[in-house]
């Protein structure tokens, strides 16, 4: 086996391993996603709701200072 022979090889070996950490990152945020969308389903509007308090409080604050 030539050098070229195992520099392609080697060039393989990795190229199959990034598309299979690719793969497995594709996977764990997928399942993080849907662990995220299982809790908001959970806790119903109600995080909503919380989310949106929180935001508006947030922009008013900031209006507020920028007012002074």
């Amino acid at each position: 086996m030539g050098i070229a022979d195992q520099f392609k090889d080697k060039a393989q070996e990795l190229a199959d391993q990034a598309k299979e950490k690719v793969g497995q990152a594709k996977d764990q945020a997928s399942e993080r996603g849907s662990q995220a969308h299982d809790r908001d389903q959970d806790h119903g509007s109600d995080a909503s709701t919380g989310l949106r308090d929180r935001a508006q409080d947030a922009k008013d604050q900031a209006r507020e200072r920028f007012d002074r």
